[in-house]
């Protein structure tokens, strides 16, 4: 039998509703849940995840969560940990749906984004991450979109560090070129006050 929740669990800070989530207060963590949920469905779509995927392993990332809540120690913000919670799950998921195309078909993985995101003359951060090679996309979601270092994303993609960092760097390069300004506005711009 748990705690029962204060009526104010809104006004609570997320340190305070892990420690009586931890306790077995059921509706603080639902506050948790209600405050971050659409933060970490956002980094899994970020990452590659469809929506009902991004849902599903948002589900699976809160319950890991709640299980291991009195680990939560408020060092940091309680988004970066159930975060990097849901992007080591999607992360275990993304490895075993790639060894399983490669093994049933090796080139044909990689094709199919190509187009989308010229269509619009509007390109936002979502649409040119998907343009973005799986491996980049996934590099630079876990790097800047779960927080982790780039050491941290190797050892949960079992990658080199090398490796990691290339990607990182390649995929924030073509992310620069495809949110750059296309028109001619802001060059024009700076050689009028120069």
């Amino acid at each position: 039998m748990g705690k029962t929740s204060p009526p104010n669990v809104g006004n609570l800070h997320d340190v305070e509703l892990a420690a009586l989530a931890a306790a077995g207060d059921r509706p603080a963590f639902g506050e948790l849940v209600r405050r971050h949920g659409s933060a970490v469905r956002a980094l899994l779509r970020r990452m590659g995840a469809q929506a009902s995927v991004a849902d599903d392993l948002a589900q699976d990332a809160f319950l890991q969560a709640f299980e291991r809540v009195s680990e939560f120690r408020g060092e940091g913000p309680f988004a970066a940990w159930v975060k990097r919670i849901a992007a080591r799950l999607y992360v275990r998921r993304w490895r075993k749906e790639s060894r399983l195309v490669a093994a049933t078909d090796e080139g044909e993985a990689s094709e199919g984004h190509g187009g989308e995101a010229f269509v619009a003359t509007r390109i936002d951060l979502d649409e040119a991450l998907r343009a973005l090679p799986a491996s980049e996309r996934m590099c630079i979601s876990l790097c800047y979109g779960a927080g982790l270092s780039h050491a941290e994303a190797a050892e949960a993609l079992g990658a080199p560090l090398g490796t990691v960092k290339s990607h990182v760097k390649r995929g924030l390069d073509k992310l620069r070129g495809r949110l750059a300004p296309q028109d001619g506005a802001t060059a024009s711009g700076r050689q009028g006050h120069g």
